[in-house]
């Protein structure tokens, strides 16, 4: 294959999609209703990045967290965060023992291939930080040794929207570096009493029926989005949506500086483009087309984009604006 370049076959696409049946079929059976919530995590592991969700307490966050795991056959670690956190409860630390006089290493739970981060917004900004420096660089520094953390390696971050109280709000720097924001919400009616009828005929805790993924697929799927053709039009076309939500573009919007603040970085351009690509792959497509983009819009930007004060006192939400920009942008 050539990366970016359209090498992907019938074959590559046909293992993909029984591969990405798998994981529907394991997070079926576990979690009710949240399409767009499997949807946003499948394309969040095969395109190597990290996901930030948010949502009141009870909507299957932690469910879908270690049914992701399980059907990917991957390691799964989950840290609670608290005001008391320190940085050396998630990377690791060194041990001394006393019998050989010599330290010994102690690796932290960061070291899973998936790693829920629950209520990351309660965590101190130290402690945020430590966790951020291990998603960026892929590995955590103990003692002065680097230690390289597990491949394929994706952070789920959780936080509450509610109960504000005693929080340390996630700059936005920082959380330009989730590659994706998913808001849960409350199920319909009729999926909610499938829940019920799940938990009451024990089928909500019975064993999942067929065998996981591999990591090695994983690392395949990975390699089959890097290798989804993005064509010259689609890269125009991201850039000018982000270059719009900075003041300029093609068609710069009238007043937009009334409401952002701050537009999104090139970091965005490229989950733009990196989500469409595993979206590519999920559709059973070797090539990225325009409503891919729409698409994600949302999911990748929701978080990249900083609202004015006005904006905010006057409740105007980041969907409206990105569809504004969107809006405003021809599609090739």
């Amino acid at each position: 294959m050539s990366a970016g370049q359209g090498g992907i076959t019938p074959a590559d696409l046909e293992r993909a999609k029984g591969l990405l049946a798998t994981v529907a079929h394991v997070f079926d059976q576990r979690v009710v209703g949240q399409e767009a919530l499997r949807t946003a995590l499948v394309s969040t592991l095969i395109a190597g990045g990290h996901i930030l969700l948010e949502s009141v307490p009870g909507l299957a966050k932690t469910t879908a967290a270690e049914t992701l795991a399980a059907a990917v056959g991957g390691s799964f670690h989950r840290i609670q965060c608290t005001p008391d956190l320190m940085p050396n409860d998630i990377v690791g630390t060194q041990i001394y023992n006393y019998g050989t006089g010599s330290f010994t290493t102690q690796l932290g739970p960061v070291h899973a291939n998936l790693v829920l981060l629950d209520e990351i917004n309660r965590s101190s900004a130290k402690t945020q930080s430590a966790m951020l420096e291990a998603m960026q660089e892929r590995q955590t520094s103990i003692g002065g040794v680097e230690y390289p953390l597990p491949d394929p390696f994706m952070v789920l971050a959780t936080q509450n929207p509610i109960e504000e109280e005693g929080t340390y709000v996630l700059p936005e720097a920082q959380m330009d570096r989730f590659l994706m924001k998913e808001i849960l919400t409350y199920p319909g009616a009729v999926h909610e009493v499938e829940i019920l009828e799940r938990i009451s005929s024990g089928r909500q805790s019975a064993p999942i029926d067929v065998a996981p993924v591999s990591l090695d697929d994983i690392r395949f799927l990975q390699g089959l989005v890097d290798d989804v053709y993005v064509d010259t039009s689609i890269k125009r076309y991201i850039v000018d949506v982000i270059n719009t939500s900075r003041f300029s573009g093609p068609r710069p919007i009238q007043g937009l500086s009334n409401h952002v603040r701050v537009g999104a970085s090139p970091r965005g351009s490229i989950a733009l483009m990196r989500v469409a690509q595993a979206l590519a792959v999920q559709a059973g497509r070797g090539f990225v087309i325009p409503d891919d983009v729409k698409a994600v819009r949302y999911a990748v930007l929701r978080h990249r984009i900083v609202r004015t004060f006005d904006a905010l006192a006057n409740n105007v939400q980041p969907e409206q604006l990105i569809d504004a920009i969107f809006d405003a942008v021809p599609t090739p």
